[in-house]
């Protein structure tokens, strides 16, 4: 659901209260919308809400990725494991070391 211009705080406004924004991100898990001219820009989110949308994206990339291989493999392309082209072109899959 999109903020509401009364809803968005002015970007110029959240700079001179940032410490403060910051704080009622992170420990009153509030969402803040910072603008201009009324016009969302950008959010400020607690960490978990950041973590939460990584994970819901990583998730539809997995499943995105599992349909088109089915596809893939559907119109009768082979596929090729991993180590079988790193032997192949002489790639060294072991980590590194720190």
């Amino acid at each position: 659901m999109p903020a509401e211009p009364d809803q968005v705080l002015p970007v110029t406004e959240a700079r001179d209260r940032f410490a403060e924004l910051v704080n009622r991100a992170a420990y009153g898990k509030e969402r803040l919308v910072l603008g201009r001219r009324g016009k969302p820009l950008v959010a400020l989110v607690p960490v978990e809400d950041l973590e939460a949308l990584e994970a819901i994206e990583d998730e539809i990339d997995l499943r995105e990725g599992r349909r088109r291989l089915r596809e893939w493999e559907a119109g009768g392309c082979p596929t090729v494991p991993l180590e079988e082209l790193a032997a192949r072109y002489g790639i060294d899959l072991s980590e590194p070391e720190a």
